[in-house]
């Protein structure tokens, strides 16, 4: 489902990927998503930030499902 939910959040531009820009959007994002192989500090800077996330695949698997052509260890949607 949250993969689905990516998806439908690119084609309509309410996503940001990284973890800089998901700090910046803040309490404000509906839903944040991390990848499984995500760094330790990716995780603890949401975590000190009280940011809720759910966790997916890896990004390299995340990265084939929606087709982009980068890898992202978090996608926010707005």
């Amino acid at each position: 489902m949250s993969v689905k939910e990516i998806g439908e959040a690119i084609e309509s531009g309410n996503i940001v990927f990284g973890i800089k820009q998901t700090l910046k959007l803040g309490k404000k994002a509906k839903n944040v998503f991390i990848a499984k192989d995500a760094r330790d500090d990716t995780v603890e800077k949401l975590e000190a930030a009280k940011i809720e996330f759910d966790v997916l695949k890896s990004k390299a698997d995340l990265a084939k499902e929606l087709n982009l052509d980068f890898e992202s260890e978090v996608f926010s949607i707005k």
